[in-house]
């Protein structure tokens, strides 16, 4: 069934006028996409709203018990999915796809879509406090990677079709299209100067955006009191508005992934159970804020409470609850495998970070509803760009989900800010991180901005670390390992020391039984490429060894072709 269906799409494009022809897959991945978005919000919606909006409206003694048995159920369902369906489904999906893209050649199976789909429906619709941008992101990069190889694009070239599903999926979700482009450019590709993949990615936003509109209306996606004038004093509380929305982005950021590091370890737990660990944190911190406050915030997505909040229709003492409670059932959730986003709850943190400042300054200095607000809307964009660390996408997505160009230039001085604090407290943004403690190395896959970058580079990004040695000098031997493995030298390794490098052409033309060796050169694992190059010039040799940086052991080799190789894809980026 699947070779007719992709004859039948590679013959579509292939029928097309030669001016439109590349064109048509980038609208196929936008409206894909599109729908995808809108499918996966109205589901998220609606679920939500019947068990939990509706719910929630119910006797307190009847409320408390039917929402643990919602928010576990749902979580447990996600957690067969997650088990049974792929395991690639759990977290936000913004990971996933960076390694897909570099590492994957931009190829995501199909599974992971319908895992991705249904896991995050039930959770996030089910009450467990995580976003649903990042998910939609995931889906639609997902269907767009697979719907070029029906057009008939190889595994090793859907790169373009991931990233402009990625972007389309983010302006259908948002409503942001301009900020869905520079995400991808920030985030996945790391380089706002690569403008490769741009039009792809424009057309396909611009595609899904129509769709959004058509089902969804063209509303942003805040609705809040019309702003124009702030009183100067906003301009300077923004700083520390700023301040605290990164400092709440780090710590969120630090205290999940920590927490799922270890959780991670903990082999007696099933899978299953997980993330119904989370979601009972989740309940515990949700309907304490609930009951003290009847804010429902800490559940789901949050942008009933969040809404509430950009209209100043929240207090101080409110606001500080749902920041501190959100954060912390977010981080369970997170932590236990859900899957779900951080883009929604990111959002929240910097929305409740500027209303709590504003509020607890409101009886030193004169603050009016609008200075109110664009604290808040200031904190968003602060904490996303603290997390995320894509400062461009944090200022123009939060003017795209307000539509008030009003907020533009204190955005602008929230997000220098936040910045500043982020760099201060972590090393890296949030997916990095994920990626990295993950034990993945995407170095190694994406091509290096410049030369001084590429020569910069650790020399662990391109050695051998699984290496054939030669263990012997007998002419027999080195036959057979020449005839088992194509290389042109071997480091001889005597006792668990380098004895010098045997040449393949020794090998095949000498005649004598031993066979001579010749001198090496070593580079440390911790060395750089420009190191290794200045050796290979100075002593005329293609392969040095790697050795440990303590006790100079032999762990792998570097050749001069792994050096070429590199730099030729450096020139052709």
């Amino acid at each position: 069934m699947k070779p007719i269906v992709q004859m039948y799409f590679a013959d579509l494009v292939r029928k097309a006028p030669v001016y439109v022809r590349p064109y048509i897959p980038p609208v196929l991945y936008g409206l894909l996409a599109g729908l995808a978005a809108v499918l996966f919000q109205q589901g998220i919606t609606i679920l939500y709203r019947v068990l939990w909006r509706d719910l929630s409206h119910l006797p307190e003694l009847q409320f408390v018990p039917i929402s643990l048995l919602v928010i576990l159920l749902s979580a447990a369902v996600a957690g067969l999915i997650l088990k049974y369906v792929s395991s690639e489904a759990a977290g936000s999906g913004i990971p996933q796809l960076k390694v897909a893209f570099w590492r994957d050649f931009g190829f995501l199976p199909f599974r992971v879509i319908i895992a991705k789909f249904f896991a995050g429906l039930i959770t996030i619709g089910g009450g467990s406090s995580l976003g649903r941008e990042g998910p939609t992101v995931h889906i639609a990069g997902a269907l767009s990677s697979n719907l070029a190889g029906l057009l008939g694009v190889a595994k090793q070239a859907r790169r373009p079709a991931l990233l402009a599903g990625s972007a389309a999926g983010l302006a259908a979700a948002f409503n942001t299209p301009l900020s869905a482009i520079t995400f991808v450019l920030e985030e996945i590709i790391e380089d706002l100067n690569n403008t490769r993949f741009l039009a792809q990615a424009l057309i396909a936003s611009v595609s899904a955006t129509f769709v959004a509109h058509f089902f969804l209306g063209k509303n942003p996606a805040f609705i809040i009191p019309t702003t124009s004038d702030f009183s100067w004093p906003v301009y300077f509380l923004v700083v520390p508005v700023a301040a605290l929305a990164a400092l709440a982005g780090a710590v969120f950021q630090k205290c999940t992934l920590d927490w799922r590091d270890r959780i991670k370890q903990m082999k007696f737990l099933p899978s299953v159970l997980k993330p119904v660990t989370g979601a009972l944190f989740n309940w515990v911190i949700g309907m304490a804020v609930f009951l003290s406050f009847h804010r429902l915030g800490v559940f789901g997505l949050g942008y009933d409470d969040l809404e509430a909040m950009l209209q100043g229709n929240v207090t101080g003492m409110a606001a500080m609850a749902l920041l501190i409670g959100k954060m912390a059932a977010t981080t369970a959730v997170y932590a236990w495998g859900g899957s779900g986003g951080i883009f929604a709850p990111t959002l929240f943190f910097g929305a409740a970070a500027g209303l709590v400042v504003g509020r607890f300054c409101m009886p030193v200095v004169h603050l009016s509803p609008n200075d109110s607000t664009a604290l808040a809307v200031s904190g968003m964009s602060a904490c996303l760009g603290a997390v995320v660390r894509a400062p461009i996408t944090s200022i123009l997505i939060v003017f795209e989900m307000t539509q008030h160009f009003a907020f533009v230039p204190l955005l602008m001085i929230g997000t220098i800010a936040s910045q500043a604090v982020s760099r201060a407290l972590n090393n890296t943004n949030f997916y990095s991180d994920v990626i990295e403690r993950d034990g993945i190395h995407l170095e190694k896959y994406i091509p290096p901005r410049s030369l001084a970058a590429f020569q910069g580079r650790p020399i662990s990004v391109l050695a051998n670390f699984s290496p054939v040695f030669a263990e012997t000098t007998d002419r027999e031997q080195l036959q057979a390992l020449c005839s088992q493995y194509p290389y042109q030298g071997f480091p001889l390794i005597l006792d668990g020391n380098v004895e010098g490098i045997i040449q393949r052409a020794d090998v095949l033309n000498a005649s004598a039984k031993e066979v001579p060796f010749h001198p090496f050169e070593t580079i440390s694992v911790a060395g750089t490429i420009r190191e290794a190059v200045s050796k290979m010039i100075n002593s005329s040799a293609t392969m040095l060894v790697v050795t440990t940086a303590t006790d100079s052991k032999p762990v792998g080799v570097v050749t001069l072709h792994d050096i070429l190789r590199l730099q030729n894809e450096l020139v052709e980026s």
